[in-house]
């Protein structure tokens, strides 16, 4: 989240006539995230936040992101829920930006992973999963397969100037990935978060101190793809430690915990290495394309390429689903 466009406090109180959530009480911008302008909207009714999608989100696609949260959500999932206007319409316009505006959630994502986080997630992945089998709409996954390669090509002109021969290692290892990748209709699909980091999930202690789910955010990059590719995202995002070394410790938490609710079919596991191999690739790819194409004096921090790089190499090795808790 972050704050590109300015709101006027007209701008804002009319916009807010549109809705019955009470009168304005306090309005702040939200500074964390690099895709839209988020802010913090406090009213006579509870606590919202206000979106402005920007330039990055196709506005054709609002509608696919909007309604699977509105489904999540009445399925019982934590996940915001966007407020319609007095007409039923949820999807608005702002300061020249689609907005919308969607509920609060409480918690804290994890500054740093524990242990004790992997058995909710995997159960929140899982619930996420099962919620949205009946979901009418579907999104292809832009930053799936097949934008591996023209993402790998838009980076060789600078790439070499992050490591010495990342490219030709690159080329190597996407070739690989693909040549080994699940062929279409051999796993189950259905619509996936895509992007389920530390910075996603809410947590929220139970009564004996144990953190709890308590939100899942952020789906603009939900799509309709293999359920065992979100997986794979989270083994990616959850289960390395600082150091760089994979914690099986946390990857068993989380396929455990995931499995109690959605059990895996045999060849979902035996895709998970060539499934988290993709994961990988696809965060060093968008990673190395921000690297390569963002000026070193932007607003927005860059996120470092080569620690995917060393987590692709990991899962190359991986001989076994069980190796990494399958």
């Amino acid at each position: 989240m972050a704050v590109y466009t300015e709101v006027s406090d007209e701008a804002l109180r009319a916009f807010l006539a549109e809705y019955e959530i009470g009168g304005l009480l306090a309005f702040r911008g939200i500074a964390e995230g690099v895709e839209n302008s988020n802010y913090a909207l406090r009213t006579e009714r509870g606590d919202f936040v206000l979106t402005l999608y920007e330039r990055r989100v196709d506005p054709a696609e609002l509608p696919y992101f909007l309604g699977l949260m509105d489904h999540l959500a009445r399925r019982g999932l934590a996940c915001p829920t966007p407020v319609p206007g007095r007409d039923g319409v949820a999807l608005r316009e702002l300061a020249g930006r689609p907005a919308a505006i969607c509920t609060f959630l409480e918690g804290v994502w994890p500054r740093r992973v524990r242990p004790e986080h992997l058995a909710p997630l995997g159960e929140a992945l899982a619930r996420l999963h099962a919620a949205s089998a009946d979901f009418a709409g579907s999104r292809p996954n832009a930053l799936g397969p097949s934008g591996w390669a023209p993402l790998l090509e838009a980076c060789r002109a600078r790439g070499e100037e992050v490591q010495p021969g990342l490219m030709a290692q690159l080329e190597a290892q996407l070739a690989a990935i693909l040549a080994a990748w699940p062929r279409p209709g051999a796993l189950p699909a259905g619509q996936i978060h895509a992007d389920l980091f530390p910075d996603n999930v809410f947590f929220l202690p139970d009564a004996a101190g144990r953190p709890q789910v308590s939100g899942v955010i952020d789906f603009y990059f939900a799509c309709t793809d293999l359920l065992a590719y979100d997986i794979a995202v989270c083994l990616n995002a959850w289960c390395f430690e600082p150091d760089g070394g994979f914690n099986l410790t946390k990857a068993r938490a989380l396929m455990g915990a995931y499995q109690t609710v959605r059990p895996l079919a045999a060849a979902e596991a035996a895709a998970l290495p060539v499934l988290c191999r993709g994961a990988a690739i696809r965060f060093l790819l968008t990673r190395l394309y921000d690297w390569t194409h963002t000026p070193a004096d932007a607003l927005v921090t860059r996120k470092d390429p080569l620690e995917y790089l060393r987590k692709l190499r990991f899962f190359a090795q991986v001989e076994s689903p069980g190796a990494i808790g399958a």
